[in-house]
Order: structure tokens, then C-alpha cells, then sequence
């Protein structure tokens, strides 16, 4: 399914790394967080639609990325997108991951941030 080393996009990087100077919550779990968020406001990933870079510096293997939520992902994964291959499987990860931080990148301190996840 996924490969195990995976990375994101700059932007997205950056988003997650602000968060963790403001909030402490590394970018692994924020990551974690962000993709499921995006997973329940209905986004999806079309590859025709979405040119999205991989061009992040921060690469780590996927039991990190991911962590105990890595089987979930995967096969959430695979059931919104039954037809895609590995690499763009991998994008579509990252891409729900940009767009799921994008609404938690705002929040200045770990009481706002965790308010807004209930």
C-alpha cells in the first residue's frame, strides 16, 4: 500500500512544524490528526485536479507518520481511492494532510487547538 518512506509538501511542512512551535504537538501527530479531519469534510484527491509536489525535506518512514492509526489509514485509503497506485496513493495521503492542516495551522496554544478538535 504505502511505501516506507514517505514526505509532504513544503507548504504543508511548514504548516505542521508553526503548529508544533506554537502548540507542541509534533508534525507526525498533527499530520495524523489533519488527514482524518480532511477525511470527514469530504475532500477528495483527483490527481487530474490536484497537482501536488512532494518536495518537503522532512522524510520519515510510515510507522512514524503514521503511528497506531497506520492500518486505518492505509485501508481508508484504499477504499476512497480502490484504483490508484502507490505513489499516487501516497499523494492523495499528503494532499488530505494539506488540507486537513489548514484548518488547524491557526491555532496559537494547545488549549485553542484541542478545543477545536471536540
Amino acid at each position: 500500500m504505502l511505501p516506507n518512506r514517505m514526505q509532504l509538501s513544503r507548504r504543508t511542512e511548514e504548516q505542521l512544524k508553526r503548529l508544533k512551535t506554537f502548540t507542541g504537538i509534533t508534525p507526525n501527530i498533527a499530520a495524523r490528526l489533519a488527514f482524518f479531519r480532511s477525511i470527514e469534510s469530504d475532500f477528495r484527491y483527483s490527481p487530474s485536479i490536484h497537482n501536488f509536489k512532494l518536495d518537503g525535506s522532512l522524510t520519515l518512514d510510515k510507522i512514524t507518520w503514521l503511528g497506531d492509526t497506520l492500518q486505518i489509514t492505509e485501508l481508508t485509503l484504499v477504499f476512497l481511492y480502490p484504483k490508484m497506485e502507490e505513489k499516487d496513493l501516497v499523494k492523495a495521503w499528503a494532499a488530505h494532510i494539506d488540507d486537513g492542516i489548514s484548518a488547524l495551522r491557526s491555532y496559537r496554544n494547545l488549549d485553542d487547538f484541542c478545543m477545536a478538535l471536540f
